[in-house]
Formats: structure tokens, C-alpha cells, sequence
């Protein structure tokens, strides 16, 4: 299905992740709880004392602790998955950024909105061209099935 077919009303979510708490567990019980289905991050503020991130072409995780500022977090979730990607900036204005991996703490808050597209599903498969599992959009089941 071509992306121009698709068409889809949005709602948001704001989430507020408190400190020591972790980013992507937090996301992920957010996920479940409000079944989200085709999410996305719409925006984002706050602070990290750990980032945890795996570098463009790096099979490894790399951790870095200190006072971080989140200049930017991307990406989608689904109820199995979540594709991030984040820039942070350190305390001398350096910044990085890379895939988000499991064992980033927020430091003082990390403020959220999270989008969802209502009338679609987000899923992972295979794509030949890239060798990974990429995104797959399709109608959402459960609007089909209201209108049986």
C-alpha cells in the first residue's frame, strides 16, 4: 500500500518520565497501557545522567554518563517495537546521537508527547533491500471489523 493511500486522524499523549527512571522501559509500559498501535514521538525535553545509544554501522551499545541535555528523540512504537533515534548535547554544548538502546536515565525530567495515528497499525518485517525489519503500515483491524 502506497503511503499517499493512507490516511489517518492522530491523538496525543503527555508523558512525564521522572528521575532514575528509565526511557525505554517507561515507553514501553506507556505503550501497553494506552494500546497504542502506530505511535511516534512528537516532541520531547529534558535531561539524561546515562545515554545509551549504538552508532551508525556499530553492532555494540555504547554508555555514557554525565549531565545531558536531549536535543532531539525520533521515531515510531508499536506494542512490539520501538525505533528511536536521539541527539543529546553534554555539558560543554558537544553534541551526539545515535539508536536508542535500553539504559537511558532521565536525570532531572524528560517531558513527552507521543502522537498516534488512529486508523492504522505499525509492524516490523524483513526488507531485502536493507536486511532488516523496517516498518510496515497497514489500516488498523480492529476499523474493519466496526464496519462488518
Amino acid at each position: 500500500m502506497r503511503a499517499k493511500d493512507l490516511v489517518s486522524s492522530s491523538q496525543f499523549y503527555p508523558l512525564r518520565l521522572l528521575p532514575g527512571t528509565e526511557l525505554i522501559a517507561e515507553l514501553r509500559q506507556f505503550v501497553a497501557i494506552h494500546h497504542i498501535k502506530a505511535g511516534w514521538i512528537a516532541s520531547v525535553v529534558g535531561s539524561l545522567s546515562t545515554v545509551s545509544l549504538r552508532y551508525a554501522g556499530c553492532e555494540r551499545t555504547s554508555l555514557i554518563e554525565g549531565k545531558f541535555e536531549v536535543i532531539a528523540l525520533g521515531g515510531t512504537l508499536d506494542s512490539q517495537f520501538e525505533h528511536l533515534h536521539m541527539s543529546v548535547a553534554d555539558e560543554t554544548g558537544r553534541m551526539f546521537g545515535g539508536h536508542v538502546m535500553p539504559g537511558n536515565i532521565v536525570r532531572t525530567t524528560l517531558e513527552l508527547i507521543i502522537g498516534e495515528l488512529c486508523d492504522v497499525d505499525f509492524s516490523r518485517q524483513h526488507c531485502i533491500l536493507s536486511g532488516y525489519e523496517e516498518l510496515a503500515i497497514a489500516p488498523r483491524n480492529d476499523l474493519k471489523d466496526e464496519n462488518k
